[in-house]
């Protein structure tokens, strides 16, 4: 795990210390820079694999003609490498070495050869070319921006801002995105010039015309229409096959793993996985203790099942608190976002990467992206609501009247449910449940000239258009499964977690985005994934050979903090400052007056809107932090 840098033009302005200095965090142990023609590469080293300087980059081959720097890492390397073996000599045992034969080998083509995760560029001397390129599932961010005179690119985006402040231009799409979902789908960002490379894609530049190229695709979810017909058993069979080949690859390293242990389902299986394959090693993991506030949101205290899981599978487990000092710790979280994240996970990522790595934890193994392969959130379970109440008469009209006997918390859900059943088609209807706020009152928080600008735009249209990627997937629930893996697991989840953990100088991997199994559970039946309101079915059943019950069966909790009382009660006060109309009128971007009426509405409960409140802070202070850098 690495920070990367590129910079086409005339790189004599590039201030290679302010550039160190913003991206530095990711890679501690080694640095390295390359200068060809109008080309500069930078390079930060997280050392995981060849610790030696065998593995030190910007790395070369066949007498310097091609040139890598990538971050990332290759779990089926030494595969490849024996494919090639009969044809290059290898000088170490570095993931680097193997991609860039790789490419000059096989070309493109080696991309989706690669089981792993990565952003990475190559220089092609005698094509004088420059290639970029991102993971399957955008496991590791790559940002990119281009003008009449450069072409930029980088693992995070303030080092583009760092030296095209004078040159950006707020993107109000991208604004509304982060308000409607709390992250934006896709390439767009806060800014215009500013794009995410998207997963599965890759760029070839001509180094002597850098400002005209393409996006191309090399990688597609492999959604279909094709079902196989195969008994119950083969499919758990095979699940567990993939999980246990999952977890061995991504042991893969020079350096002590250990893993995230949150006590739910996923992140204790893996766990399981790893006690199956190394039945006398030690397991280091890591937990989160929290507190009775947080569940009155839905985030309960996971740590008696962490602990209990702990136990059962011998793992020596780390409690870490969940401190959050929203005063201090909130800019931080935004400037190593690089996007306008309204949501505090991201702080529990990186106190549990800060102790792993003080007590010598440099890669640690993540449950993340289970509930997106085989369904784990409520929009799922809403596909079997919905068509249950639509067989009810006047099935709406009676969920209005049981919500006024629920707790608050369903409340929010009945709502956020009735909202997105207006529409009569069940797919437009999940594509609106990620929505956190009605779509008209999101625009109506802009001032005019930004309203005007968004006035036909609709976020969740990016998710629709998206199913033209699957057009023969008819099930509803793989379409949603679609949406989750390409864009919140992305977009959101996978950028918070890669961001805080290398703020800290550790490396997170994530077992289930393992390319076979991805791929597996596009072919699983979808009634192995959800039954009825079952969410993960196949997983908890193959689970019940290895977790105690009440882990397997628990309700679905979050990880994130309480932001609604916070928001109505503790941080009144700073939520107030941070709104000012002077802070507001500075960015100029959304309507005063607007804003403190959605704050009075959410504290007289006629609206729930505090993640949008924090949201709106996130966005302001995104684009103060890029006034100055």
């Amino acid at each position: 795990m690495c920070g990367i840098f590129g910079y086409i033009g005339n790189h004599s302005v590039v201030d290679k210390n302010r550039i160190h200095n913003l991206l530095s965090h990711r890679g501690p142990d080694d640095s390295g820079a390359l200068e060809f023609q109008n080309l500069l590469f930078m390079f930060w080293r997280l050392a995981i694999q060849d610790l030696s300087p065998l593995g030190h980059q910007p790395m070369s081959a066949q007498n310097e003609n091609f040139w890598i720097i990538f971050n990332g890492e290759i779990y089926n390397h030494w595969e490849i490498r024996n494919e090639l073996a009969y044809k290059y000599n290898f000088n170490s045992s570095s993931d680097t070495e193997t991609i860039l034969n790789g490419y000059i080998e096989y070309g493109d083509e080696i991309f989706n050869k690669l089981n792993g995760i990565f952003a990475l560029a190559i220089l092609d001397k005698k094509k004088n070319e420059l290639i970029i390129a991102r993971d399957q599932f955008g496991v590791k961010p790559l940002y990119y921006y281009s003008d009449n005179d450069r072409f930029i690119f980088t693992s995070e985006s303030k080092a583009i801002v760092e030296l095209t402040a004078d040159q950006l231009h707020v993107d109000p799409k991208g604004i509304m995105n982060y308000l409607f979902y709390l992250w934006s789908p896709g390439q767009i960002t806060s800014f215009q010039e500013i794009h995410k490379l998207e997963a599965g894609h890759y760029i070839a530049i001509d180094l002597e015309n850098p400002t005209k190229f393409q996006s191309r695709k090399y990688y597609e979810i492999p959604f279909s229409k094709a079902k196989e017909i195969k008994d119950y058993r083969y499919w758990q069979d095979e699940l567990e096959e993939k999980l246990l080949n999952a977890v061995e690859r991504q042991l893969l390293a020079d350096v002590p793993v250990g893993f995230f242990l949150s006590g739910g389902l996923d992140s204790s299986l893996l766990v399981a996985m790893y006690r199956k394959l190394y039945p006398g090693k030690k397991i280091k993991a890591y937990t989160i203790s929290t507190g009775k506030e947080f569940q009155q949101e839905g985030f309960s205290d996971d740590l008696s099942y962490a602990k209990l899981v702990a136990q059962k599978l011998d793992v020596d487990l780390t409690i870490c608190e969940s401190k959050m000092d929203m005063l201090n710790d909130f800019d931080q979280m935004i400037y190593h976002l690089d996007e306008p994240q309204a949501d505090l996970a991201p702080l529990h990522v990186r106190n549990i990467c800060k102790r792993a790595r003080e007590e010598g934890y440099i890669v640690l193994l993540s449950g993340a992206g289970g509930d997106d392969l085989f369904t784990g959130y409520r929009r799922h379970q809403m596909i079997t609501q919905s068509r249950r109440l639509n067989m009810i008469p006047f099935g709406t009209t009676i969920l209005k009247m049981i919500r006024n006997f629920t707790s608050e918390f369903s409340q929010r859900r009945i709502d956020k449910y009735i909202s997105a059943n207006r529409s009569k088609n069940l797919t437009e209807a999940l594509a609106q449940t990620y929505a956190w706020l009605d779509e008209n009152r999101l625009k109506s928080l802009f001032t005019e000239k930004y309203k005007s600008l968004i006035a036909d735009y609709k976020p969740a249209s990016v998710l629709l258009e998206s199913l033209n990627n699957i057009p023969e997937e008819k099930e509803v629930i793989n379409q949603c499964l679609y949406w989750d893996i390409k864009y919140f697991l992305t977009d959101h989840n996978l950028n918070y977690t890669d961001k805080l953990s290398m703020a800290e100088g550790v490396e997170v991997r994530v077992p289930y985005l393992d390319k076979e199994l991805v791929e597996f559970s596009s072919r699983l039946p979808v009634e192995y994934k959800l039954q009825g309101t079952t969410t993960k079915f196949i997983l908890r059943k193959l689970a019940e050979k290895y977790l105690p019950h009440e882990v397997i069966y628990r309700a679905k909790t979050g990880f994130g903090a309480p932001i609604r009382s916070w928001i109505k009660n503790d941080l009144d006060e700073w939520v107030n400052t941070r709104l000012s109309r002077k802070e507001v009128e500075k960015i100029g971007i959304f309507n005063y007056d607007e804003i403190q009426k959605l704050i009075k509405d959410n504290k007289e409960n006629k609206i729930d809107a505090a993640y949008t409140i924090l949201s709106l802070i996130a966005i302001q202070e995104n684009l103060n932090v890029s006034r100055k850098l």
